[in-house]
């Protein structure tokens, strides 16, 4: 199994994020581009330790951006993930 912190890059703390977390007790995480549900919910476990229900995984293209003149570019393409925590678990956040 690979390093928790090299699966789990950071937590999204966003409007429709932190509405998630009050309402619902789901959690949103930026995530490797070439990793699982399986390895996503086993890492935010060992992190958090808390209980995950269920994991959902969104790949974002990254936007097209103008550098210069004529120039385009692009920004990296990267994975969301938004874990459902059970009832009686949380993460603290502050």
């Amino acid at each position: 199994m690979r390093d928790p912190y090299q699966i789990v890059q950071t937590l999204l703390v966003t409007e429709k994020a932190t509405e998630l977390m009050e309402d619902f007790n789901k959690y949103a995480f930026k995530v490797a581009c070439d990793s699982n549900k399986i390895e996503i919910r086993d890492a935010v476990e060992a992190l958090f330790d808390v209980t995950v229900t269920s994991v959902n995984v969104m790949n974002r293209q990254g936007k097209r951006k103008r550098l210069r003149r004529a120039n385009f570019g692009k920004r990296a393409d990267w994975k969301k993930a938004i874990v459902t925590l059970d009832e009686d678990s949380g993460i603290d956040i502050l």
